[in-house]
């Protein structure tokens, strides 16, 4: 099987970015992934991409197996993970087509199959700080070399979907002080972190949530209105993605690569 050293989930349009793709099914014994993997070279590392929602955009987030999508970059031999997502900024700080490379995560997803290890060993893998330090920092730093407006922390609430939140609970999420929310980022990077694979979530905010501001009549968030900034932004995110991934080099030295240490009974 063909092999890969960093791994990208993202929309269909990442792997276009490169000129000469393989494409490549894999198997896991969790099901199928969302869709085969795209490999191919940015600055002489071979990369992994998968749309995460498939192709044709034909999974919604709550359909995902996310766990099989991981397992999958493990099996091609990927140890870092970038995971861009589409997001609503939960703060007015926070504006459209800016990126948040977070630091933490609140899941408020149900039912999603968000852990490796159903026994019969007990593994308890710390999810205290959830994101690779090492990725964030060089995104960060390449975001802002090339003139993107980086936030480089922030709380990505992540919800079950497919439906958006209601006034209410937009409103309760962005009180608590949390910059992000989305559909996708839960479990996806808490997965990696159980495989010890190094992953860092970037948020491209595309709109602002309907409980954001002092207006009680402001309109609704609309998948359309989505879809139309993260178009807009969808360059800026292929150079941050081709600036960073080069620089992804060396032994791992983080959290992320001791992660099952002492975590199991």
């Amino acid at each position: 099987m063909a092999q890969a050293e960093i791994g990208v989930f993202g929309g269909s349009g990442f792997y276009s970015f490169l000129e000469d793709v393989e494409e490549v099914p894999v198997e896991t014994p969790y099901g199928a992934p969302s869709d085969s993997f795209f490999i191919g070279d940015v600055g002489g590392k071979r990369v992994a991409f998968l749309p995460r929602h498939g192709r044709r955009h034909q999974l919604p987030p709550h359909m995902i197996n996310y766990r099989a999508n991981v397992w999958g970059m493990k099996s091609l031999g990927v140890t870092r993970i970038i995971g861009p997502c589409a997001s609503g900024s939960l703060q007015r700080e926070v504006g459209l087509g800016e990126f948040v490379v977070c630091d933490q995560f609140v899941d408020r997803t149900t039912a999603r199959r968000d852990t490796f290890y159903d026994g019969p060993v007990s593994t308890h893998v710390s999810a205290a700080d959830p994101y690779c330090p090492t990725i964030r920092e060089a995104l960060v730093v390449k975001g802002r070399d090339l003139g993107i407006t980086m936030h480089e922390r922030g709380t990505v609430v992540t919800i079950q979907g497919p439906r958006f939140s209601t006034r209410a609970e937009s409103k309760w999420f962005s009180s608590a002080g949390w910059e992000v929310i989305n559909m996708t980022a839960y479990p996806e990077g808490y997965l990696a972190r159980e495989l010890e694979i190094c992953y860092a979530n970037v948020s491209l905010i595309t709109d602002y949530d309907v409980g954001v501001g002092d207006d009680p009549d402001a309109p609704a968030v609309s998948h359309a209105e989505v879809v139309e900034v993260f178009e807009k932004n969808n360059k800026k995110l292929r150079d941050l993605l081709f600036a960073v991934i080069p620089e992804l080099d060396g032994p791992r030295e983080c959290l992320c690569a001791t992660a099952l240490t002492g975590a199991r009974f």
